[in-house]
């Protein structure tokens, strides 16, 4: 299947093209970046207005064979030169200042991957756009400050059809990407990729299966287990399915590590935790925390949460966190072991964004040790 590239690799491309047309003054109809995934981007400019202090571009969103709301949007980067002082550095060092306009969403809850009041630009996206624009500046010997806003003209309609307004983000889309690069989902061919990876890494001769969701956590497992998450088996939504695979292929072990928002709704037995076929997240946040002492104004704050970094506050102010992470991975082992029938041993790590670690099984890091 076609694989497509994020709302992130394009705004990177389109703040890329734009830069060079205002430092040079000449049209730029097509430019190359690089994403995370050391894919090449070659996109096409669209929708190009050059000013004498301005020039603005676009590239039009293709998310490949993906279901994606937003294929089809174009991710607009309008850049400008501003004077030293204020938002820019008074140094002689390139600065590069990054906001969204019209149809990107702002936050305003905290527990995002951006602070209350900024625009949702992931911190990705912001590390591609700063990458390729500096490139450019460097080329072109430009040490001044560059003003940088991304819009997206469609953005505040299809914003209604993703989770953005429950997780407060109002008033547009959010740039994302972690690779730069959209992966087709299609269920059949995500599981078949799965089972793919289990079969190599059994003929690789390993004895342990190490899964997670994806690669959201990569810098926490590498900063504390010396792990590169990139190298687990991606089950995605597909947990119990993964498990079934990994009994049937005859791996002694299952680690699987993962962040709390999609690991929780294991907790709850929910074995595909994509958001179209359950949710419960804070149900079952406030029903552990209940478990581990909480009291009803405790929980019925967790159901208020509109996301799980939040409740997690909600549950430290209360003093019951480690309590409630420690039941949390309970019922999440309860859960897989009981769907692996006792054919293997599964074992657990639960981290979030803020907090870190939040709970390991008892054999967990000795497993990563062992492989490394």
């Amino acid at each position: 299947m076609k694989k497509g590239f994020t709302t992130g690799s394009c705004a990177a491309a389109a703040a890329k093209a734009a830069t060079y047309m205002l430092l040079t003054g000449t049209k730029k109809e097509k430019i190359s970046i690089e994403t995370p995934a050391k894919i090449m981007f070659d996109a096409d400019i669209v929708d190009i207005a050059l000013n004498e202090n301005q020039v603005s571009c676009s590239v039009v969103k293709d998310g490949g064979d993906d279901p994606d709301v937003t294929t089809g949007s174009h991710v607009v980067a309008a850049v400008s030169i501003e004077d030293k002082g204020t938002e820019c550095s008074t140094d002689s060092s390139l600065s590069i200042i990054i906001d969204g306009g019209v149809g990107v969403g702002r936050v305003t809850l905290p527990g995002l991957d951006q602070p209350v009041g900024n625009a949702a630009i992931n911190h990705v996206p912001r590390e591609m756009i700063i990458k390729e624009v500096s490139e450019v500046c460097k080329l072109l010997d430009f040490n001044g400050c560059l003003k940088i806003i991304i819009s997206v003209p469609e953005g505040e309609e299809l914003a209604n059809k993703t989770f953005n307004p429950r997780l407060g983000i109002v008033g547009g889309i959010s740039i994302l990407g972690t690779t730069g690069i959209v992966e087709p989902m299609s269920s059949k061919a995500l599981i078949d990729t799965i089972k793919v990876e289990l079969n190599q890494k059994k003929a690789l001769g390993m004895k342990d299966a190490i899964v997670t969701p994806g690669n959201y956590g990569l810098k926490f497992m590498a900063d504390n287990y010396g792990y590169d998450l990139d190298k687990s088996v991606k089950c995605s939504n597909f947990i119990g399915e993964t498990v079934d695979m990994v009994c049937d292929l005859g791996f002694e072990t299952m680690l699987i590590t993962g962040h709390i928002g999609k690991l929780v709704k294991v907790a709850g037995g929910i074995m595909n935790t994509h958001s179209h076929e359950a949710d419960s997240r804070m149900e079952i946040l406030a029903s552990c925390a209940i478990r581990a002492g909480a009291d009803a104004a405790v929980a019925i704050k967790i159901l208020d949460c509109l996301n799980t970094e939040e409740a997690l506050h909600v549950i430290e102010n209360a003093g019951l966190l480690k309590e409630t992470m420690d039941i949390v991975l309970e019922k999440i082992l309860f859960y897989l072991n009981f769907r692996a029938q006792g054919r293997i041993k599964i074992q657990c790590i639960l981290y979030s964004n803020e907090f870190g670690l939040l709970a390991e099984s008892e054999r967990a890091k000795a497993i990563l040790e062992e492989i490394r």
